[in-house]
């Protein structure tokens, strides 16, 4: 299939009551799609996901029309911005995220927006010892090429197990770690549940065992890095 034909499926498929933030509806998508101005209608189609749960296929259509286009970005923005793919099969949970500054113990770079970074979260869970059972989540700050340390936004969180998120609730508080202390608090917009596949407890497992190992590397460098840093600075005046 083409550029055009890709698109015309994708449009058959969204709901007349999908509306994006820009007020555009699918009917601005088909008339720049009549137009061939497929750049645009793209873009229009990408963002018109809020008030129905596109499926995979969907997603694959804008894929596959951007690549077609060489839009490197908006594929990228349709596979893992939005996690629009991941969504759909999997959930999301979005919040509001404060990071603390760095002179209250805050991270010093900014969270890049593109999904790359995966803390920590404290959601409310405890472990045998009574501690957090701290849960990972890759990250995708929205509307911002990036979030700003001592800044607040709203992000997007996919959960590595998203049976162990399904409890949370609009208004709950959360936490983000990258070590000790927590680097940001956030509290929770929307919960969205899988549409798509269930997870089975054994899945589940192997993913929890997964974020363990994660937890586990993630706690051995927090032990390790500052003793480097106290290393490296004892040893400074002498070189």
């Amino acid at each position: 299939m083409d550029v055009a034909d890709l698109l015309t499926r994708a449009v058959e498929m969204v709901p007349a009551t999908a509306v994006n933030e820009a007020g555009g509806t699918v009917t601005d998508a088909r008339e720049y799609l009549d137009h061939n101005e497929w750049e645009i209608a793209l873009d229009v189609l990408a963002d018109l996901y809020d008030r129905w749960r596109p499926p995979a296929q969907w997603w694959d259509l804008l894929i596959e029309a951007a690549d077609l286009m060489w839009l490197t970005e908006t594929a990228t923005w349709c596979l893992w911005g939005r996690w629009g793919r991941w969504e759909s099969l999997h959930g999301i949970v979005r919040a509001e995220l404060q990071l603390f500054s760095p002179s209250h113990g805050g991270r010093a770079a900014a969270i890049p927006s593109p999904g790359v970074l995966r803390p920590l979260w404290d959601i409310g869970q405890r472990n045998a010892a009574g501690q957090p059972d701290l849960r990972v989540a890759r990250m995708w700050v929205e509307y911002s090429p990036e979030l700003a340390p001592g800044t607040t936004g709203s992000v997007r969180l996919a959960p590595l197990v998203p049976l162990d998120w399904r409890g949370l609730q609009p208004g709950q508080s959360i936490t983000m770690h990258e070590g000790t202390p927590a680097v940001g608090v956030g509290t929770i917009i929307e919960v969205f549940a899988p549409v798509l596949i269930v997870t089975t407890e054994r899945n589940a497992a192997r993913a929890r065992s997964a974020a363990d190992q994660y937890i586990a590397i993630w706690s051995r460098l927090n032990a390790i890095i500052p003793r480097q840093l106290r290393r490296c600075t004892q040893e400074a005046p002498n070189r």
